[in-house]
Parts: structure tokens; C-alpha cells; sequence
């Protein structure tokens, strides 16, 4: 008897003595099973995704998927700054399981990638006109009773989806839609002082930048520009199409980001604003 409680004491011990091996051991392979993700995003698209000084990433857009990579344990973000047409052909390819680039969705980008159910930014899109035309012109509806006369907008782009939408839900009160054969007029701001057409349908951001920001190229047109603005257009991450788990993850860990008031402060931080104030369904 004695004999057998010696053996049970002494093995019981060697397990003792052996555990902490097998605990760093499953440790290990609990490092392992985390799957690194390479994000691929655009490095200039300031405030939403771009490196700062110190050549770090940075805005609103990677803040989110930081903090969303720190709610998926079984995933390590990593990030990768490159130009829009590595981001999309990498994406699509699979050398990057997501791609952000501030993107909105058309169907193109549906055909390529998967687009999760919550979007992860949104842009405030509206209308600069002339300042004497103000009390005139309140939104896109009294824009189009006032004139319609738009700058022309290049097809390619998502801008001219949008009004193409307002003109199907506005059929007695149209905006005239003029294809453009460049995709960015640089002139847009002049054409509307010198009244060739009343209004440029422009990102909130850009007229800030351009206009009313001291530096801006037009800032000595501010005085003269006026600015409304129409809805937010939401902007998505872009994935991989085999990523289907990792889309739902995101789509969990983002929507525990809206409840808990995560996106909103990083909203104020990046823009001023929540800019999903001006998301509407």
C-alpha cells in the first residue's frame, strides 16, 4: 500500500513538474491559430486613410479596423499603405484579405469583392453654389426648382449614380445630369461665379479643403460659395471574396463598435462630426 502511494505521490508530482511545459506548449499553439490579416489601404485620402509624419497609418477608416481588430483575438491586423490600383487588384487577387480606400459601392465593386453588411465611414456629399443664391437654394430639391444646372459629372464616377437616384425619386423636379468626359473638372468652382451652371456637387471635405480652409486654392472665393449638404454616402471595406467568415466577424465586432459609442467618438475625433448623422436609408 504504501509502495502504491508512493508511485501515485511521485507521478502526481511529475505532472506537476511537466504542466507548466504543457501550458507554454498549448500557449504556443494558441499563438498560432491567429491568423494575420494584411489590410491594404491608401495613404493620401486624408481623413480617412493615410500615414501620418511618422509614416504610420492613420484616419478614421483604420481607427475603426484597429478597434476592431482588438475585439477579434483570433485575428492580428496587419496594414499596408499602397496606391489604389495595388489596393484593388491585391484585394481581388487575395495578396490582401481587405482593401479600404474610403470606397463607396457600385456594381462593379460587388461583381469583385464581398461588401459586409455595416459600412465603415460615410461621406457627406452636397452641393457649393453662389452665396447670392442662398436663400434660393436650402437643399438638392430647391437646387433643382431653382435651375438644375449641375456641373457636368463623368459617368465613371459614384456622384453620378447618386443624382441619377434623386432624379428617380424626384420625377417632376429633375436635376439636369450632364456627362463629363473627364472625371474631376478642375475649373468647377469658376464655372459656377461666372454662371455657367449654378451649383458643383462636391464632397463636404473638399470644399472645406478647398475653399474655406486659409491654404485652399479657391479660399478667395469663400465669400462668394455657398454649401449645403445632401446625404451621407456610406463607404465600405473591401474583402477578399473568399472571406466570408472574416466579413461576419467584422460585421459583429463593428456593430459592438456603434452600441458601445466607439465609431462616434472616432467620428468627432477625425471629422468634427458624426458623420453618420447624415446617413440616411
Amino acid at each position: 500500500m504504501k509502495r502504491e502511494l508512493k508511485i501515485t505521490l511521485a507521478a502526481a508530482f511529475m505532472m506537476l513538474a511537466v504542466s507548466p511545459c504543457f501550458a507554454a506548449s498549448k500557449s504556443k499553439k494558441a499563438k498560432t491559430k491567429v491568423r494575420t490579416i494584411n489590410v491594404a489601404h491608401t495613404i493620401t485620402n486624408v481623413p480617412y486613410d493615410f500615414l501620418d509624419e511618422k509614416g504610420q497609418p492613420d484616419g478614421f477608416e483604420l481607427a475603426v479596423l484597429k478597434a476592431v481588430d482588438e475585439l477579434l483575438p483570433e485575428y492580428e491586423f496587419k496594414f499596408h499603405g499602397v496606391s489604389d490600383e495595388e489596393l484593388l487588384i491585391g484585394t481581388e487577387s487575395g495578396k490582401y484579405q481587405v482593401g479600404t480606400k474610403g470606397a463607396w459601392i457600385t456594381e462593379e465593386r460587388k461583381k469583385k469583392f464581398l461588401i459586409p453588411n455595416n459600412p465603415l465611414a460615410a461621406s457627406v456629399i452636397g452641393i457649393a453654389f453662389r452665396k447670392e443664391n442662398a436663400d434660393q437654394i436650402k437643399d438638392l430639391e430647391s437646387f433643382a426648382r431653382y435651375s438644375g444646372k449641375l456641373i457636368p459629372i463623368s459617368p465613371q464616377s459614384a456622384q453620378f449614380s447618386v443624382i441619377q437616384e434623386f432624379n428617380e425619386k424626384h420625377p417632376s423636379n429633375q436635376i439636369k445630369l450632364v456627362p463629363s468626359d473627364v472625371f474631376d473638372i478642375a475649373d468647377s468652382y469658376l464655372w459656377v461665379l461666372e454662371g455657367r451652371y449654378d451649383a458643383y456637387f462636391v464632397l463636404k471635405l473638399s470644399y472645406e479643403k478647398n475653399v474655406l480652409k486659409e491654404t485652399g486654392p479657391y479660399h478667395q472665393f469663400a465669400d462668394k460659395l455657398a454649401y449645403v449638404p445632401y446625404k451621407g454616402i456610406p463607404t465600405w471595406p473591401l474583402f477578399n471574396k473568399k472571406e466570408v467568415e472574416l466579413a461576419a466577424a467584422y460585421d459583429k465586432a463593428v456593430q459592438t463598435l456603434k452600441e458601445n459609442g466607439t465609431i462616434s467618438a472616432l467620428s468627432l475625433k477625425y471629422f468634427g462630426e458624426d458623420v453618420f448623422n447624415f446617413v440616411s436609408d
